[in-house]
């Protein structure tokens, strides 16, 4: 993997990849003389505050806004994991790729609450009831390690928690990320932890260690039991920015779309409740007893006087009147001590600078990929919009040779195009994030650029950096590359650049699955990121599998042009499992990545080119009826499951309900379909009907939201459903009556079908329920009492209903053998 220069490494800075987050947005609202004045202030102020918690959607975005825009302090937000293990609610991508989405709803976050964003290498492994068990699998010393680093290098005055460190968290990622900041806290100060780190950063001692209590329900009402705690109004209104902290905060939480987050914008009083954990207490502030000024830099109290006065004379007419002072107030930083806040205020004057000059710049591509050793083309963009006086000496892109002819002065207004043609060398780094460079063990990621620890993202694909003298005085600044078009509907879009393998080859399908030895369509989408492509396509299959042809030659003559190949896979005799990896030959390069893209309005485009395999699963699975339909839930994969078991398939819309539903040997509602599809509480007299007069009716996990609509209309009889889940995957599961028909027919289970589950046994188990059902199954977690609501089974008339809150949605995709087996019984049922 081809590694960024230094000067590259010297500039990750959260603000870096902030503006690389933008860059797949519609072109930013340009800033008014508000905010202007407003980042102004904020760099009059010389203090930190870190919040720490476990995942995306876990942060107080209206604390956040209060403290970065009200204090005026830099502000961070640590998130122990990316949310994979999480739920999506607006679409199919599960585990990394949910991931994924996450991290950049994050970024939209702090794009709107003027945070920055963080992260440990833990992997969001899903839910966990115990403290123990999160520290176990993520690996305590490594991601205590993650969050010690973070702390010496962001060096914040004041940590806040989300979570108390113990069972009142709720979940045990909560309650880790607590306990690992409490430590944290302690050993970051310490020399003799985590030795190793000195060499790049230096302890740390915060002011304080404070939690955002909560009570239960997230009230906000003051601890009963003690008075050691602060309260603080985050309510209140900028007039410089034109909104209240409430407003923006719920903006911010409104970009966890994924997980049905969006907040009704909020004004008004706001009493947050800051209870003292460790440290110093704060008796009326949070920042009591910190330094909040330039004083607390050497040399820095004239940094204050200047900054004083170059408030006093702001023009909000006439911004760019303050850059002769701003450069100025350059030249005193330069002339003081180095550390690590006036390394970050330096960034923070340079974009201050641009910003007051009304200078705009843009680096643009004229394609959205490129593949190495391809010959890239593109251009930059300039417009002095107020006409101080701006030349552009140099420009000078990360790892790829190229001059700029001679100096540009920019002149008022007018729009300056250079344009520049590359070749990107054969070893440049394929856009990837950096934490999926390798695959990783359950509980965190490997991490192989130890520079990008933590960081949000990974570098943009391209960089350039651009030399500018003011009036005199040069100005440095690291832009990304990327891509711009317009869509007539949306108007302008910037999309972020990629750098592809020449080849990608993207099955259909994630998992295959056979009960038989009919053969099966793998079809593999062979896609040319640059001309003349030829390749030798092959799938290379477990033992005792074959796969035919032996291999395909594929010619793809211009750029993204591609080709369909299939090959049939005829599993082996026996029940086994492996892996299916396709691969495309050419005469000196092997290709095995796939190519998966992430496109929703509220982020940028997210490609990332994961491996290209098949879960290949031989099963000993037997099925009874052949015609099954289904009403999708959220982020649905098992229809195609369904199909691959030897059913027919149909998934069913809001009009299907008006035809005949009788033919259907089971019908299958899909998790949280309830939640998503409010159509489909009008449909219940029609599933009962269906129900009563001899079909199956299997109703999976869903969610209390909106339950009023359909609490009593989902199902024959009452079910009550709760909050009970086992998420320990291989907590012992009991058969409550052995001789049940769902676990004898037509697939005889045992204790063997109920191994190699993934992530969790289930969720949302029902809580209570009407004497007429009769529980299947009992399982719990370690030190928990029996739970029984996992699986419910009642007659109707002369059919079934099914309740179940097993994890079928993530067993199925898994390949989970038992999982298949008990579901064909579910559908079997008569």
């Amino acid at each position: 993997m081809r590694s960024f220069p230094k000067f590259i490494k010297k500039v990750l800075l959260y603000s870096f990849f902030f503006i690389y987050w933008l860059s797949g947005q519609a072109q930013p609202t340009p800033n008014g003389s508000g905010d202007l004045l407003h980042s102004l202030k904020k760099f009059q102020t010389v203090a930190t505050a870190l919040y720490v918690a476990a995942h995306p959607d876990d942060e107080n975005t209206l604390l956040i806004t209060w403290l970065a825009n009200e204090k005026k302090v830099r502000t961070g937000y640590i998130a122990m994991t990316r949310g994979d293990g999480g739920q999506n609610l607006i679409g199919s991508e599960k585990n990394e790729f949910a991931g994924l989405l996450r991290t950049n709803e994050l970024l939209g976050a702090r794009n709107i609450d003027g945070g920055e964003q963080y992260f440990t290498r833990a992997n969001d492994f899903g839910y966990t009831k115990t403290t123990e068990e999160a520290l176990k699998t993520w690996g305590e010393q490594q991601i205590l390690s993650d969050l010690v680093f973070r702390i010496r290098k962001f060096q914040p005055d004041v940590i806040i928690t989300r979570f108390p460190p113990d069972e009142r968290a709720g979940h045990g990622h909560h309650s880790a990320s607590s306990l690992l900041a409490e430590r944290a806290f302690e050993d970051a100060a310490n020399p003799n932890k985590f030795p190793e780190q000195l060499t790049e950063v230096s302890v740390w001692q915060a002011k304080r260690l404070v939690w955002n209590f909560y009570n239960r329900g997230f009230t906000n009402t003051p601890p009963e039991d003690d008075n050691d705690f602060i309260q603080v109004d985050i309510g209140g209104y900028n007039p410089l920015l034109g909104a209240s902290y409430g407003e923006l905060g719920s903006k911010a939480r409104s970009m966890h779309k994924s997980q049905g987050f969006g907040a009704g914008l909020f004004r008004g009083e706001r009493l947050e409740v800051l209870k003292h954990t460790k440290g110093t207490p704060a008796e009326n502030d949070l920042f009591d007893g910190v330094n909040t000024t330039w004083s607390r830099i050497p040399g820095g109290q004239a940094v204050d006087l200047y900054i004083n006065e170059i408030i006093q004379n702001f023009n909000p007419e006439m911004p760019s009147s303050s850059v002769p002072s701003l450069l100025q107030l350059r030249k005193l930083l330069e002339s003081l001590p180095a550390s690590p806040m006036l390394k970050y205020k330096k960034e923070e004057l340079t974009e201050l600078i641009l910003k007051f000059s009304g200078l705009y710049v843009e680096i643009n591509t004229e394609d959205y990929a490129y593949a190495p050793t391809d010959s890239l083309k593109g251009s930059v963009s300039l417009t002095n919009r107020i006409n101080y006086p701006i030349a552009l000496q140099s420009i000078a892109f990360n790892e790829i040779d190229w001059q700029m002819d001679k100096e540009k002065v920019l002149t008022l207004n007018e729009r300056i195009s250079i344009p520049f043609a590359l070749k990107i060398p054969d070893d440049f780094s394929i856009t990837q994030p950096y934490w999926l460079q390798e695959k990783h063990p359950l509980g965190s990621y490997v991490i192989s650029d130890e520079n990008l620890k933590g960081m949000p993202l990974s570098p943009p694909a391209l960089t350039a950096r651009l030399n500018f003298i003011f009036d005199g005085t040069e100005v440095m600044t690291e832009l990304p590359a990327t891509y711009k078009y317009v869509e007539p509907a949306e108007g302008e879009i910037y999309r972020p650049l990629e750098i592809r393998p020449a080849i990608t080859l993207t099955p259909n399908v994630n998992s295959l699955v056979f009960n038989t030895m009919e053969t099966q369509e793998v079809l593999v989408t062979v896609k040319a990121n640059m001309a003349q492509m030829n390749s030798k396509i092959e799938l290379q299959v477990p033992v005792g599998w074959t796969s035919s042809p032996e291999n395909i030659t594929v010619f793809l003559n211009d750029k993204y042009d591609e080709k369909v190949v299939k090959f049939l896979i005829t599993p082996s005799k026996t029940a086994s499992k492996g892996i299916i990896k396709a691969i495309a030959q050419t005469d000196h390069v092997t290709y095995d990545r796939a190519l998966n893209s992430i496109s929703y309005k509220h982020v940028p485009q997210i490609t990332s080119f994961p491996l290209a395999e098949i879960e290949a699963l031989k099963l000993d699975l037997k099925i009874k009826g052949k015609n099954v339909a289904y009403v999708m839930g959220a982020g649905d994969e098992i229809p195609l499951a369904l199909s691959q078991m030897g059913y027919k398939v149909t998934v069913l819309s809001e009009a299907d309900f008006n035809n005949p539903l009788s033919k259907y040997d089971a019908i299958l509602i899909g998790g949280r379909a309830y939640n998503t599809n409010e159509w489909l509480t009008f449909q219940y007299e029609k599933l009962m009907s269906y129900v009563e007069n001899g079909g199956n009716l299997i109703c999976q996990y869903q969610t209390r939201g909106r339950s009023d609509d359909w609490a009593d209309k989902f199902s024959p009889y009452s079910i009550n459903i709760g909050r009970d889940r086992v998420s320990q995957e291989d907590a012992e599961v009991r058969f409550i009556d052995p001789s049940n028909p769902i676990v004898n027919w037509p697939n005889k289970l045992d204790t063997s079908d109920f191994e190699g589950w993934v992530q969790e046994r289930g969720l949302y188990f029902a809580s209570e329920w009407d004497q007429k059902y009769t529980p299947i199954l009992s399982m719990n977690d370690t030190g928990e009492e029996e739970k029984f609501g996992s699986l419910l089974h009642t007659k109707y008339g002369k059919g079934n209903f099914v309740y179940t809150g097993l994890s079928f949605f993530r067993e199925l995709p898994a390949g989970v053998p038992g999982a298949y087996r008990l579901l064909a019984n579910l559908i079997s049922l008569k």
